[in-house]
């Protein structure tokens, strides 16, 4: 998907992480939930980058993009 997302069952179970890290995407994601800038995460880790921020995201919005199906309705 974004080669700064990696999926590697050798890795944190399987995990999305930051490529070459092993830092979960979901762990990013969580702390801006809770509140956390890039700054702070960027402190945090001082391995990765802003870009790697953003895919983050990317990657969380795709995986909780919606499928619609229509619904077909029923005769009562």
């Amino acid at each position: 998907m974004n080669k700064r997302i990696s999926i590697d069952p050798q890795v944190c179970h399987g995990q999305a992480c930051i490529t070459g890290t092993r830092i979960p995407v979901h762990q990013i994601v969580l702390m801006l939930a809770n509140g956390d800038t890039i700054d702070d995460i960027l402190k945090a880790y001082p391995t990765i980058e802003r870009a790697d921020i953003f895919a983050c995201l990317e990657y969380a919005g795709t995986l909780a993009e919606e499928q619609v199906a229509p619904i077909e309705s029923v005769a009562i």
